[in-house]
């Protein structure tokens, strides 16, 4: 091998959750895997969620009943895997019967209950809103399900932990730049987005999971012809001061068909979203609108008493969901299901496809491999919840290239962090270790980290031998820990991925951490 080439079985482009999760289950069956991610991981679509794990209620009414049901087995799988950023959550759903009657309702609820096993979650029912509701009086029945809630940044982060315990590299902020096949190879180029540094790899093969840019990875980098183009569909959210203090999460019906979420949100606010519009530019310049922002605004003011607006947004994100037109999807079902074997595509001829909201939440697998040359596999589309069976389906479909490969093996692998059986059990067990955190800040820890806080929290006895307090219980062991082990490089990758202190943090308090972090950034080596 010559001097400077770093050769790998499998590159994987893009460190979203599908990229991750590829990485993750490619390593464990025994590969040689690489992960390059051109900024943070998760710093796209992957943390731009209405941060649920869900089968998709509404996903019945499109016909997607075997994307349901996937999601909903997957739904277990990762509450199990997962307690530290995933936990139960129940939602409400007011009743409007001038949008859909109470027994279409009762069908899908029994539907959603009972499409796949569930051993966690309880099941549907009704229920009367009295005067103490924070309903608006005219809104008198509705019904109650359940789903799951999860931190999806961290849900990445975890993911590429889990794929360096494996043994595979991982590499954010380092930008694909070329990729060629040669002598039954790829030989591909990667440059550091820091100091421009560039360093060749060869892999045995390649996979895209570049997210809404794995259709303009094929111009830019790959120079083959396209195999599909990508449908992106804005989704925007909000924040605002807690309107309401259920524990239960909302879920609001509109006369456009769409529906809206309204969840408790770290503790002190309301997430709101989200939308669906198409979208046509750069995904890393999207950004909401005022309209999204007034109709987001209207929804909830046509459902709760407390009323908001503009003013009262804290925070807000958008994100570019990668989706395919269900045509798309159905024409290539059979290639699909020859690659991986994953969730077929409804092809109702009854769906609008000219409605963002319509579009397909499924994924597909478009397989290059020309005989005697390296294999191309593109990911497109896919959803936060089935990123474990993509990943499984897509190392599937690589595997007769490689003879030395493993079987499947994440379904009931715990991700870093997660060897405990319940958040209130851990935090029991963390107050008693270390008695004189705050009581937030335990919860904190224990639904962020899990059992991985010890890292940093071994042979303290008091806070202040954690260093700087650079608020909102944020200290500079964790920060050490995040910038040494989790990869995060900037204060946006700890406030708004790795947490979301962002929103309790004040602009001073966030520049003295910015300004901490560049200090720290050569004299503590990344985790590569």
């Amino acid at each position: 091998m010559p001097a400077g080439i770093t050769e790998v079985d499998v590159l994987v482009i893009g460190g979203g959750v599908n990229g991750v999760g590829i990485a993750m289950d490619a390593a464990g069956r025994g590969l040689k895997v690489a992960l390059c991610e051109s900024h943070d991981l998760a710093s796209a679509t992957s943390s731009a969620s209405s941060k649920l794990i869900h089968g998709g209620l509404r996903y019945l009414e499109q016909y997607e009943f075997c994307l349901v049901k996937k999601a909903l087995a997957e739904r277990e799988r990762l509450l199990n895997n997962a307690p530290h950023i995933m936990w139960p959550l129940r939602f409400r759903l007011p009743h409007q019967p001038h949008l859909r009657p109470g027994w279409m309702l009762r069908i899908g609820l029994f539907l959603y209950d009972n499409l796949a096993k569930r051993k966690r979650l309880a099941g549907s029912n009704a229920i009367r809103f009295n005067a103490d509701s924070p309903l608006v009086s005219s809104i008198s029945r509705g019904f109650e399900y359940s789903d799951g809630w999860v931190d999806d940044a961290r849900l990445v982060v975890l993911c590429a932990m889990a794929a360096k315990q494996q043994g595979a590299e991982i590499k954010p902020r380092t930008r694909c730049i070329k990729a060629e096949r040669r002598g039954g190879i790829w030989q591909v180029t990667l440059q550091n987005t820091d100091n421009g540094a560039l360093q060749t790899y060869h892999c045995r093969a390649l996979v895209n999971a570049a997210g809404p840019w794995a259709s303009s990875l094929f111009d830019e980098v790959i120079a083959l012809p396209a195999p599909k183009q990508l449908r992106l569909v804005k989704g925007s959210h909000i924040i605002v001061p807690r309107i309401h203090d259920e524990p239960e999460a909302y879920i609001l019906q509109n006369s456009d068909q769409r529906i809206v979420f309204v969840t408790p949100y770290e503790q002190q606010f309301s997430l709101i979203g989200t939308t669906d519009v198409d979208y046509h530019g750069d995904p890393r310049e999207v950004e909401i609108s005022d309209a999204e922002i007034d109709y987001l605004c209207q929804v909830v003011n046509e459902h709760f008493k407390h009323q908001i607006s503009a003013q009262d947004v804290v925070w807000r994100y958008s994100g570019v969901r990668p989706l395919l037109d269900d045509e798309q999807l159905a024409d290539e079902h059979t290639d699909h299901e020859k690659a991986d074997n994953a969730p077929a595509a409804s092809t109702q001829p009854e769906k609008h496809q000219g409605q963002a909201q319509k579009a397909t939440r499924d994924y597909t697998f478009s397989l290059d491999a020309p005989i005697g040359e390296a294999p191309l596999l593109s990911v497109f589309g896919g959803k936060l919840t089935t990123y474990r069976l993509l990943a499984e389906a897509a190392t599937d479909a690589i595997s007769p290239f490689f003879k030395h490969i493993k079987g499947p093996w994440t379904g009931t692998a715990k991700l870093p962090g997660g060897h405990f059986s319940s958040q209130p059990s851990l935090i029991i067990e963390l107050a008693s270790q270390y008695p004189w955190l705050p009581s937030a800040t335990l919860a904190r820890f224990a639904r962020s980290y899990g059992t991985l806080c010890h890292h940093f929290l071994h042979g303290c006895s008091e806070f202040g031998a954690l260093g700087t307090d650079f608020g909102g219980g944020l200290s500079q062991k964790e920060v050490d820990y995040l910038i040494k082990v989790e990869w995060a490089y900037t204060a946006d990758d700890i406030l708004w991925r790795r947490s979301k202190l962002g929103l309790v943090l004040t602009t001073e308090q966030q520049e003295r951490l910015q300004h901490y972090m560049q200090t720290k950034q050569h004299s503590i080596p990344a985790t590569q």
